[in-house]
């Protein structure tokens, strides 16, 4: 087949209908995970699209449930339901369709849109998906305005979480303890340091933790080698002290459902975020350590299981987008 020629018929779809679907695939890769792994995989149904997990891009050390992996393919799944709406297709998703394989987190069915396009707030979000940024530098001195931060609050909660604000100092405080703990009990455990090491790559391997070629040697025989925990934990702490906006996602279970709704109501978040001139990154150590994490739901002063510890500001500079793995990588068959 040359390069001019259109890819073949998959499960009974027409070309067109392929490549449609195609696109909206590619447009829910490009949703965040934790290291960049990307833990996604898609497969083409003539009414719509499967999202599965794909556990070989599980994390064992940093995350030995897969939480964060299924996180991630919320994240996806809240990207590909934007798509849809601003191509004009309505998304019904039903979560972790079939008991039999646990792969399977969800199921979309496609449909002609009931309302008009300039009208559905899920298609205004498009933009947001290639302008959505994971940064982790200081943000700029300048406050969020209110009025976003109660756009915010409706995302997540539209999707089926809970977003706290840590605004007293005395919650700062103790949230930056906790990041820095996390970090000392993760940089002490050489598994760990192995596994964020071996996810460390080169840009031309479109995932990971991207460095660069000549570096990544060196660093990743540093990240193995030292506990470099107390250093970290350090800069973490002024993460912590200069973040216009400090919360924590929580949700009312800690399973499988619990987590897409986590995903996809963070990927909300983010994409009215970008709206707004913000960007986010995470200080999730407190939420990877399971001793931590109800000390860090503690702090909301509400029940429920956090998730996520973000960060929300506006950037100080752009930085590039995270590289992404070709679609023919992320489609399966039957």
């Amino acid at each position: 087949m040359s390069h001019d020629d259109p890819p073949p018929a998959v499960s009974g779809l027409p070309v067109q209908d392929l490549q449609d679907l195609q696109a909206l695939v590619q447009a829910a890769t490009l949703a965040p995970s934790s290291h960049n792994t990307q833990p996604w995989l898609f497969r083409l149904r003539p009414d719509g699209v499967d999202l599965l997990a794909d556990r070989t891009r599980a994390l064992p050390v940093n995350d030995p449930h897969d939480r964060e992996l299924v996180i991630s393919c919320g994240c996806a799944l809240f990207s590909l339901r934007v798509a849809a709406a601003a191509e004009g297709l309505d998304a019904d998703v039903a979560l972790c369709p079939d008991t039999a394989d646990g792969d399977v987190l969800a199921r979309v069915r496609l449909a002609p849109a009931a309302l008009p396009l300039q009208l559905d707030p899920l298609a205004a979000l498009r933009a947001a998906l290639s302008q959505r940024r994971t940064y982790r530098h200081r943000f700029a001195n300048a406050v969020v305005d209110p009025e976003a931060v109660l756009k915010l609050h409706d995302a997540v909660r539209h999707e089926g979480a809970e977003l706290q604000l840590l605004v007293t100092a005395q919650q700062r405080a103790r949230a930056a303890e906790l990041v820095a703990q996390g970090d000392a009990l993760q940089w002490a455990d050489p598994h760990w340091r192995r596994e964020l090491a071996a996810w460390m790559h080169p840009r031309r391997r479109a995932d990971g933790i991207v460095l660069p070629s000549l570096a990544l040697p060196l660093a990743q025989q540093v990240v193995r080698s030292f506990d470099m925990g107390h250093g970290v934990g350090a800069r973490d702490r002024e993460l912590v002290d200069e973040s216009p906006v400090l919360a924590v996602m929580s949700t009312e279970g800690d399973e499988p459902p619990d987590w897409l709704a986590a995903g996809q109501s963070l990927q909300r978040l983010l994409l009215v975020a970008v709206h707004r001139g913000l960007q986010a990154s995470y200080l999730n150590q407190p939420v990877e350590v399971a001793a931590l994490r109800p000390a860090l739901q503690q702090l909301t002063g509400r029940p429920g299981h956090a998730q996520l510890l973000l960060r929300l500001g506006v950037p100080r500079q752009a930085v590039p987008a995270a590289p992404r793995r070709p679609v023919a990588e992320v489609l399966v068959d039957d």
